[in-house]
């Protein structure tokens, strides 16, 4: 079992490396400093009376764990801004919202509760749906510009069509999904949440 002393100074001696390889990896220092620390963190709660021997492996899978978790949620928010962005949700100040910080901010205190967990689970697989639901190139277009992060130019390359044709597939897979999603009152849920969050905000001021 590793002392306290052990494990400051393994930490200690990963750092700038472990910062290094972050930023590399996601291209930007803040965000690269918050995966570490997370990173850090999790060592130290779950991991802390493990042998020292152990820590460079530990840490190392718990660094690329975390990354992957980060990328994940990027993905994740580019999709829901995407469905979102054609309801235009706004609070009724006109300020625009965060559809993924919108869904979690109002459990703040529960999100990592079981029934939080589930219920992001279950909007994920109906995101899923709707999107396994679409049309051929609807789909190929949509993965391609909002998950993987394409422009039109790269994408309609990949489909080999126009990058007019692209914008038509990527606005059409839109309506459809958001659609979808509203029938499942998903909408109605961010928009009752965004009050919550800014009533919140404006009790605290």
């Amino acid at each position: 079992m590793a002392t306290k002393n052990e494990l400051s100074d393994f930490l200690e001696s990963v750092e700038r490396r472990a910062f290094k390889q972050t930023a590399y990896a996601v291209r930007d220092e803040h965000v690269a400093l918050d995966i570490v620390q997370d990173a850090m963190m999790k060592l130290t709660e779950k991991y802390a009376d493990r042998p020292v021997t152990e820590f460079p492996m530990l840490f190392q899978r718990i660094l690329q764990n975390t990354m992957r978790d980060f990328w994940r949620r990027q993905k994740v928010r580019n999709v829901w801004t995407s469905l979102f962005s054609s309801f235009s949700v706004m609070g009724e100040d006109g300020e625009e919202s965060d559809p993924l910080e919108v869904l979690t901010s109002a459990n703040q205190d529960a999100r990592d509760e079981p029934e939080a967990q589930l219920e992001q689970r279950q909007t994920m697989a109906l995101i899923e749906d709707a999107l396994y639901k679409l049309p051929r190139r609807q789909r190929e277009a949509f993965v391609m510009r909002y998950w993987e992060n394409m422009d039109v130019a790269e994408t309609a390359a990949a489909m080999g069509c126009s990058q007019g044709s692209v914008k038509t597939h990527c606005s059409r897979a839109v309506r459809a999904m958001a659609n979808t999603l509203e029938k499942h009152g998903l909408v109605d849920k961010i928009l009752a949440n965004h009050r919550l969050v800014k009533k919140g905000v404006n009790d605290e001021a």
